[in-house]
């Protein structure tokens, strides 16, 4: 803390020499440098622990209020990419969130990180990362990175030592085909934090960990399948994978963000899949529910086909989220969800309604009359609905 006094005896006097200085930007100074001197003091050799964690420091204190869109690798290094920051240009989102390493586990881009190169798999989706960041700065894009962590069905063909094992000794996969690497390995923890932090060195501002979680229906498995233990529950092994995280990303001046399920903020902990909404959200500097109004069945929030009730939807997702997160106090993260902006036909006829503009502006009403003034749009295929009042 002599470090932190220093500071303020530096800036303070600095300060004074020069009054006409903006009282704003002085205080953005010294309160930008108390955090990293705070955040220095947290990275040092400090046991990660669920039951814990570091007190809550933003690393960008000054990041502007961020209102974003999902863009694929194949978008980031496509010809879709100049339709999308057109988009940008001229409405008021400001952030892509871009697929670093994606559903499948690929680095979607050239890397010449030899530990990344041999459990990755990099494949050049975006062909040029260097020239797609000067892109992004030129049209003052916040960037974000995507990593997606634990469902990883590269890794974990590459290394089944890593993942979750039959007993006929072939590598578990889920009824879509994907496989997981095991979250109880510090192994598996190192290769994604070593991906977010050369994402770091790209220029991502922020790194959005995605899939942080063991497969759904695990507890059904779990004594079945042969994989690594650590002696920790599930909930606390993928805790202290996000704080771990923390401590070593927030030194480079990145955020850490989580998507989580929308669901998990009207539920208690889901420890069959090691996701407790508080024990990871107090761990990251931005939480981000995934609450699409498709993805909640018939009767939640009192809306018999939650699809076709966005406003409702949503207002009452983001009630069940401050319910859920008012007992962190100052450990809170700021709360960006992900809406939808596509149309969930899989429903069937008389659960669903096409998705557009008038269903988009509910959703973000609904959040403006929470308070919520961050939010990113999910599509698929990265086509964002024209006229949204954003």
């Amino acid at each position: 803390m002599n470090i932190i006094w220093a500071l303020l005896m530096i800036l303070g006097s600095s300060a004074a020499h020069h009054p006409q200085n903006d009282n704003h930007h002085v205080a953005s100074i010294i309160q930008s440098s108390i955090n990293s001197a705070i955040i220095a003091s947290q990275s040092k050799d400090v046991a990660v622990s669920a039951d814990n964690p570091p007190a809550k420091v933003d690393p960008q204190a000054n990041a502007p209020k961020i209102k974003g869109v999902y863009v694929t690798a194949y978008s980031a290094g496509g010809s879709r990419m100049a339709q999308l920051l057109d988009l940008l240009d001229k409405t008021e989102l400001n952030a892509m969130v871009i697929d670093i390493k994606d559903d499948a586990g690929y680095i979607t881009y050239k890397t010449d990180n030899p530990d990344l190169i041999k459990k990755g798999n990099p494949q050049p989706f975006i062909h040029d990362i260097n020239a797609l960041m000067e892109r992004l700065k030129e049209h003052q894009v916040y960037p974000i990175a995507r990593v997606v962590v634990f469902k990883d069905t590269v890794l974990a063909k590459k290394r089944p030592d890593l993942s979750f094992v039959n007993k006929d000794g072939t590598v578990w996969k889920n009824g879509k085909g994907d496989s997981f690497v095991n979250p109880f390995s510090k192994e598996v923890w190192d290769y994604n934090v070593e991906i977010a932090k050369e994402a770091a060195k790209l220029g991502f501002k922020e790194i959005q960990f995605d899939y942080v979680r063991f497969p759904e229906g695990f507890e059904k498995r779990a004594d079945s399948l042969k994989y690594i233990k650590n002696g920790k529950s599930r909930v606390d092994a993928v805790a202290e994978f996000v704080q771990y995280a923390r401590k070593q990303l927030a030194p480079l001046g990145v955020r850490v963000s989580v998507d989580i399920f929308g669901y998990a903020a009207s539920v208690p902990a889901a420890e069959g899949i090691g996701q407790d909404f508080n024990k990871i959200s107090e761990n990251v500097d931005v939480i981000s529910p995934m609450v699409y109004p498709s993805h909640y069945t018939q009767g939640w929030f009192g809306a018999k086909d939650p699809d076709k009730e966005p406003y409702k939807t949503i207002k009452g997702s983001m009630t069940d989220t401050f319910k859920k997160l008012t007992p962190l106090e100052d450990q809170k993260p700021i709360v960006r969800p992900w809406i939808q902006d596509f149309t969930a036909s899989w429903l069937g006829s008389g659960h669903y309604i096409k998705y557009g503009k008038a269903q988009v502006d509910e959703q973000i009403r609904a959040l403006k009359d929470m308070k919520i003034d961050e939010y990113l749009l999910w599509n698929a295929t990265n086509r964002y609905s024209p006229g949204v009042d954003y």
